[in-house]
């Protein structure tokens, strides 16, 4: 498949079948890093890595990744770019797009990604936008088909509230695979109803389907795949814990709902992940609400089940995936 010179903004951008076959890609890639077969397909190439939020995972990621393929890279910290501020959306693309044979955008709204990819003219690759965070389902989907051989099937649930980039992700990357998503959450938490009806349509063309349910013990029976992530979101007002907090608690995944799944369920989250109090938030939160775990329990993020870290790796090989198929 032809992916030269496209931007990844979104998995709704992507069909199936380019879907799947950035996944396998990515699996060659990481065959090839842990042969230590080299593959610097992209040498002489550069790339600019955009973060008005920062994050470990997705800058190691595309580091690394980017070195692997033997591409230089600059990285922009939030302070260390105009863009917005002195320099509008549009001209720091043009500019950059004049210096650079790719562009990562990591921050706020879709929009601003969007804006980057029409007027940068090399790809630009949203790295987690308000609204969608594509490359992590790339490797999410990466983990569940090296854990269970196959994607297309799979009972998926997510856990907490899905009315943003992970859920909206995950509910697009589940239709377009045809895995059977749920959301499993109050109902105010469930994604917006306009992208709900757009996956509906997707799926009754994969064979997928989305469900949407309140009661714990529902959701997660015969699941597959448990996935959370953090109950606030970075740059989320403080306020907000403490609703949070009160009304997502019942669906902290914890081993009661590990035991309500199937046999060989696996554990998922994005990371990083309040399971301890060994994080200054985490010790600031335990202090302030009294709770030592948030979303998951200690007991699951370090059971057999859990596998967070494979997921966490595999970003960096499905990152890869993205920029070489859109570079070479």
């Amino acid at each position: 498949m032809d992916f030269k010179g496209r931007s990844f903004l979104k998995l709704l951008d992507y069909s199936p079948e380019e879907i799947a076959c950035l996944i396998d890609l990515a699996a060659e890639f990481k065959y090839k890093k842990k042969a230590g077969i080299p593959h610097k397909i992209c040498e002489g190439k550069n790339i600019a890595l955009l973060f008005e939020k920062t994050s470990t995972r997705t800058r190691c990621s595309f580091e690394v990744a980017a070195y692997d393929l033997g591409m230089g890279v600059t990285y922009l910290d939030p302070k260390a770019s105009q863009m917005g501020k002195k320099e509008s959306i549009a001209d720091t693309a043009r500019v950059l797009g004049r210096m650079y044979d790719g562009i990562e955008y990591r921050g706020y709204g879709q929009e601003i990604v969007e804006e980057l990819a029409e007027f940068a003219g090399v790809p630009v690759w949203n790295g987690l936008t308000n609204e969608y965070h594509p490359t992590q389902i790339l490797a999410d989907f990466l983990t569940i088909k090296e854990k269970f051989g196959y994607l297309k099937g799979i009972n998926f649930v997510y856990m907490g509230d899905a009315r943003y980039n992970m859920g909206n992700s995950l509910m697009v990357g589940c239709a377009k695979m045809g895995l059977n998503f749920t959301a499993c959450a109050p109902e105010k938490y469930f994604p917006d109803k306009a992208l709900i009806e757009e996956c509906q349509k997707i799926a009754a063309k994969t064979g997928a389907t989305l469900r949407f349910c309140e009661d714990v013990n529902e959701a997660t029976k015969n699941a597959d795949v448990i996935y959370t992530d953090v109950w606030v979101s970075m740059g989320e007002p403080e306020e907000v814990w403490a609703e949070r907090i009160k009304e997502l608690s019942p669906y902290q995944v914890n081993k009661a709902v590990m035991d309500n799944a199937s046999e060989n369920a696996v554990f998922m989250h994005c990371l990083p992940a309040f399971h301890d109090l060994e994080t200054e938030v985490g010790k600031e939160m335990g202090a302030k609400f009294g709770i030592g775990e948030m979303e998951v329990t200690d007991e699951v993020f370090e059971s057999e089940k859990s596998i967070v870290f494979d997921e966490a790796e595999n970003r960096m090989h499905t990152i890869k995936a993205v920029m070489a198929a859109t570079l070479v």
